[in-house]
């Protein structure tokens, strides 16, 4: 089936797509020309503005690539695009915006259930409806691309998602597949049973300044953070080691794709954010060593996961290529 003619439905999640990710393009625009638009009055631009100035300007790219696979769901040179172009930044959005689709729900649910929480101590730097723009592009990217996604996965690889999950071949990397994905999951449990201890109120290795504000967002992120790694982890154990071989390859296969995103993309990111300071923070905003030892341990499991995949993926495409030379 051609990958560009699935008609209304993929062009409609296009559009949405585009939609939502061109207020935040051009908000992002204007803060990298100067603009102090969504800023409060109490926002001091003038603290790590360099810093600031970098991770718009690396924020404007992440969301520009988010349009461009949109596009190239739908277009006729989007079948032309060699599969690691397509499928790598297609795993970091989806773990980076996926997260956010789980996350919101969980923290307006709570704020509905359990009331808001006491304002921070500090007045924050952003208007709300900043708040409201971003993260509310950000679902609806999510959900469009990712709806796009599985379309084009479902023409592009029928055969795979088809499959049961021991029919994946066992090439010459499995054993090296099976000993990452083993110190993987052996890396994301510690990682996980910290971000599981923050989820349910524990203070021990949160900068001082945590206590200033609402927890109760951050505590429900790191919740969603610990089930992630610890679904990435046994998703990939499954895989590797072919257990349950008769079950069908699809649940566990898009299971490993999204926690092991959310797992590699939002430890690098926060390794990237934190790594962008010129200044020295205050000894409140300071991050202690057991959170960065935390965000190292989560991008390297996201790091082994990702080598696992890419060997998985490129063994697949040779076998591929050999069945459909050999017939």
């Amino acid at each position: 089936m051609d990958l560009t003619s699935s008609g209304a439905l993929r062009r409609g999640l296009c559009a949405v797509a585009v939609v939502a990710t061109l207020p935040y393009l051009t908000l992002k625009l204007l803060w990298l020309c100067g603009s102090t638009v969504g800023f409060t009055g109490e926002a001091d631009l003038s603290i790590d503005a360099d810093a600031l100035w970098v991770a718009n300007l690396v924020t404007f790219g992440m969301d520009a690539v988010a349009l461009l696979l949109a596009l190239a769901f739908v277009r006729p040179w989007g079948r032309r695009v060699p599969v690691g172009l397509l499928v790598f930044p297609m795993w970091v959005a989806t773990g980076l915006l996926g997260s956010i689709v789980l996350e919101l729900p969980l923290i307006f649910g709570a704020q509905l259930v359990l009331g808001d929480e006491p304002p921070a101590a500090q007045q924050g730097w952003l208007d709300p409806w900043v708040f409201v723009l971003v993260y509310g592009g950000f679902v609806l990217q999510g959900l469009a691309l990712i709806a796009g996604f599985v379309l084009h996965a479902r023409e592009r690889w029928a055969v795979l998602l088809g499959s049961r999950i021991g029919d994946l071949p066992r090439t010459a990397t499995l054993r090296l597949q099976q000993v990452l994905s083993c110190v993987a999951a052996g890396l994301a449990l510690p990682v996980a049973a910290a971000k599981l201890y923050w989820a349910l109120g524990g203070d021990s290795g949160l900068p001082l300044s945590f206590a200033d504000g609402p927890q109760r967002p951050q505590r429900i992120i790191a919740g969603v953070t610990a089930v992630l790694l610890l679904a990435a982890g046994a998703a990939f154990l499954r895989l590797a080691f072919r257990l349950g071989p008769d079950r069908p390859l699809r649940p566990t296969l898009l299971t490993a794709w999204l926690a092991a995103g959310s797992v590699f993309a939002w430890g690098a990111w926060t390794l990237f954010a934190d790594g962008l300071r010129t200044e020295l923070p205050s000894a409140a905003d300071a991050v202690p060593p057991a959170a960065s030892l935390v965000s190292v341990g989560q991008a390297g499991a996201g790091l082994l996961l990702l080598v696992v995949g890419a060997v998985a993926l490129l063994e697949h495409a040779s076998v591929r290529a050999d069945v459909e030379s050999a017939g």
